[in-house]
């Protein structure tokens, strides 16, 4: 009679075993999940950039892909556009920069900004607010993933404003302190 060493002589290879498997999901359903989509379709180039176009008067979006509860957006920027301060009400959403920097201000009234560059993945819940901006000067290309879809998106007003470089308490415009 032989001993057995390890669990493999017990119970097989579990990798030859495949139908004991759970099979890959086909469309993402996590978090995690959304967010390896989204670094996945920003390193395949080819799939997005042929449909990248700029607009002077607006920002300039083209869905990329839908899939069960989702979709993904591929939006350009160039200097000066923005968003606005908004939220994407019941959506979660997960967005990438491509190409170029984005600026962010998260939150109501936040006034630090964060400064976005190709690779970093921002995952944000439902009813989060910010406002994204490309104060660069050169265009800039990002990736959005909502889930579910986008149904909408509320627009919130500016707690803070732009001012001397940075954002300060909104002011009277006719006081001398503007």
């Amino acid at each position: 009679m032989s001993l057995m060493s390890h669990d493999n002589e017990i119970a097989g290879d579990p990798l030859a075993l495949p139908h004991l498997l759970r099979p890959a999901p086909e469309h993402p359903s996590t978090l995690a999940q959304f967010a390896g989509l989204a670094t996945a379709l920003a390193s395949d180039r080819a799939a997005w950039a042929p449909h990248i176009r700029y607009d002077a008067a607006s920002r300039w979006y083209h869905r990329l892909r839908t899939g069960p509860g989702y979709e993904a957006w591929l939006l350009s920027w160039v200097p000066g556009q923005g968003s606005g301060r908004h939220d994407h009400g019941p959506s979660s959403g997960v967005f990438t920069v491509l190409d170029g920097e984005l600026t962010e201000y998260p939150g109501i009234a936040s006034p630090h900004p964060r400064i976005l560059a190709p690779g970093s993945v921002e995952v944000r819940p439902p009813g989060y607010v910010h406002e994204v901006v490309n104060s660069a000067l050169a265009p800039a290309v990002s990736l959005h993933i909502y889930f579910p879809g986008l149904t909408e998106m509320p627009q919130h007003a500016r707690v803070f404003e732009e001012r001397g470089g940075g954002l300060a308490e909104p002011c009277d415009r006719s006081a001398a302190s503007c």
